[in-house]
């Protein structure tokens, strides 16, 4: 396939300046109307014939049939050198769709200097300066570019169209559009003056800058991690994944048509341990938003540790290593694995001593999600809303449902309506809109997914197939829909993250629906969405009661997954991250470091106590 450099097309946008776009209306701003809530974006349907299938079929096939060149972006200049790496098609893993290199230290390194450089006057500007350049991304994204982040989410990441809309179109303009929204509002909160002085709130910038590394399940997250501390004035460092980088390329695109002034946000695709280590270690560490692995995020806590004496402030870590390692590291925002996360956060408390202030670690590293069944539940809902949680996007949501905890009532009847729908569901290339689900990600997911089902197809912990358990990789990364029973409530399979389409069933008898709902909350050591579905409403909110502490997204009678910006903010805590919410009103919080401002009327003209006299 010939090399191209990206040419996005599309039809031309609507303007923004001086508008802001509600759902699918566009008013013209005043003082009042520039706080309007805004409402989700529509998802598109994309029938057959329609005028978006035609678009998104269109861009499916440009991006398909070339190679994009994929530079580093620091500032104005574009990296190229040898692009080495690329980012290849999980459900044909021969079919390259990008090319792209790794920054090197030296490349972070100079990212840091020009990001600092560019926070001068970036932090300078006012807020709603700042949430116009979003308002303005999300049209964007909305119109002129809506088919091709859906078509290279498919292409690179193996989303199917709906899975594509819902995430690199609507969440992403929707994370867009809340987060101006929400950051606005949080700065009409100022401290109560006097006669005798008037008191202000300042909602500045970190100090140093963010490190933001993405996950590739989710388009959208690649863009909030970057996008929302930049709103609240930061400069930003952005890792994408390597099986993302072409959907986040996009989206970086779109940000610097939008208006994000050269150095702000750094588009730094990278070898995680060189990033975490460079910016970890840098003093000018601020920030790290993290979504991915427990290790991974755990690693990057520690070398946030080890550095903790160089770092000009404490830096705030929000979910690897060259960004550790540096002393403006403000915040790193990370999403991504539990293994991951605890490296980064290792880093960076080894560097403490460095940092200017300490760092920010925001974290969001996925979890080990549960379906629990009462007797009375409807298993008309059950069946296919656990199909749903389960296999859509081939489990690799951070919210799959993939251990479900049925009673021994009503097993046989779960049985009978899971595989009535199961043998329903089509696996195949994204191209083909008839599909349920594609492939995995890659080689090294198929490699772990395939160990939990072999481990399962030989009787360990007494696991037992009961649907599906096939696994091709000859051409794509293909897993078919597998549902485990296990009898061992501490099995692996159960209790162990698999991240795949891979559902473990444990039954339980009727009587025992209580204990088995507190079993559930101890069970594995993460902490992110649980459902728990019931027709007896008392035995509901019992179970919601006893849950309290067991996950940071609880659905009553409704699946795992499904959370939308500004109706269900995200997160979740023990190993599953730190609970920072996500499309809720708080996370703007988290990228600022505010000043309390007081200018007295009163000078002070006596040091005496009246008591003393």
């Amino acid at each position: 396939m010939a090399s191209s450099k990206l040419i996005l097309r599309g039809a031309a946008a609507p303007s923004v300046k001086n508008a802001i776009r509600c759902g699918s209306t566009f008013t013209n701003l005043t003082s009042e109307q520039f706080m309007k809530k805004p409402t989700n974006e529509p998802i598109l349907d994309y029938k057959k014939g329609s005028t978006e299938r035609k678009a998104l079929e269109k861009a499916l096939e440009e991006y398909a049939s070339k190679v994009i060149e994929v530079p580093l972006c620091i500032g104005k200049e574009r990296i190229t050198r040898k692009l080495e790496h690329e980012q290849t098609m999980p459900s044909d893993h021969k079919h390259a769709i990008a090319k792209y290199t790794w920054a090197t230290e030296n490349d972070i390194k100079n990212a840091i200097e020009t990001g600092l450089e560019a926070r001068e006057k970036w932090h300078m500007k006012t807020l709603e300066e700042r949430a116009d350049i979003l308002l303005h991304a999300a049209d964007l994204c909305a119109g002129k570019y809506r088919m091709a982040l859906n078509a290279t989410t498919m292409l690179g990441q193996g989303k199917n169209i709906l899975q594509a809309e819902i995430d690199a179109a609507c969440e992403l303009i929707d994370f867009f559009r809340f987060n101006a929204y929400f950051a606005l509002d949080l700065e009409k909160y100022q401290p109560i003056s006097t006669k005798a002085s008037k008191n202000s709130m300042l909602y500045r910038a970190l100090e140093g800058f963010v490190a933001a590394i993405a996950p590739f399940n989710f388009t959208a997250i690649g863009g909030n991690l970057a996008s929302a501390p930049a709103l609240m004035g930061n400069v930003v460092l952005w890792k994408p994944s390597d099986t993302a980088v072409l959907s986040n390329y996009i989206i970086y695109q779109i940000l610097e048509e939008a208006g994000i002034p050269p150095g702000v946000i750094s588009f730094l695709p990278s070898d995680g341990p060189v990033f975490g280590n460079t910016v970890c270690d840098s003093k000018h560490l601020a920030a790290i938003n993290f979504t991915g692995s427990v290790p991974t995020f755990k690693y990057i806590w520690k070398r946030v540790g080890n550095n903790l004496d160089k770092y000009i402030s404490y830096p705030k870590l929000i979910g690897g290593n060259t960004v550790c390692d540096s002393k403006h590291l403000a915040a790193i925002n990370f999403t991504g694995s539990v293994p991951t996360f605890k490296y980064i956060w290792k880093r960076v408390g080894n560097n403490l001593d460095k940092y200017i202030s300490y760092p920010k670690l925001i974290g969001e590293c996925g979890g080990k999600n549960f379906h629990f069944i009462h007797p009375s539940a409807d298993m008309d809902s059950v069946a296919p809303a656990t199909i749903r949680s389960a296999y859509e996007y081939s489990g690799q949501k951070c919210s799959a449902c993939s251990r479900i905890y049925l009673p021994e009532s009503q097993w046989q009847n779960f049985k009978d309506k899971f595989s009535a729908i199961h043998k329903q569901l089509k696996m195949g290339d994204v191209r083909d809109g008839s599909i349920f689900l594609s492939s995995v990600i890659d080689g090294k997911s198929f490699a772990r997914i395939k160990k939990y089902i072999d481990a399962a197809k030989s009787g360990e912990d007494g696991a037992k197939i009961i649907l599906g358990g096939k696994c091709d990789d000859s051409k794509g990364y293909f897993v078919e829909p597998t549902l485990i029973q296990v009898t061992n409530p501490e099995s692996k399979i159960l209790t162990e993250e698999i991240f795949g389409p891979v559902l473990t069933a444990y039954v339980y008898p009727d009587s025992k629906a209580e204990e088995i709902v507190r079993s559930i909350k101890d069970a594995t050591p993460y902490g992110l969405t649980g459902a728990v579905f019931s027709g007896d409403k008392d035995f509901l909110y019992k179970a919601r009661d006893i849950l309290r502490d067991a996950v940071g997204n609880l659905y009553l009678n409704d699946k795992s997954t499904g959370s939308i910006v500004g109706q269900q903010p995200f997160g979740g805590a023990r190993m599953s991250g730190t609970n920072d919410k996500a499309g809720g009103p708080h996370y703007a919080l988290r990228w600022s470091s505010p000043q309390t401002i007081k200018e007295t009327f009163e000078p002070v003209r006596e040091w005496r106590y009246q008591s003393m006299d």
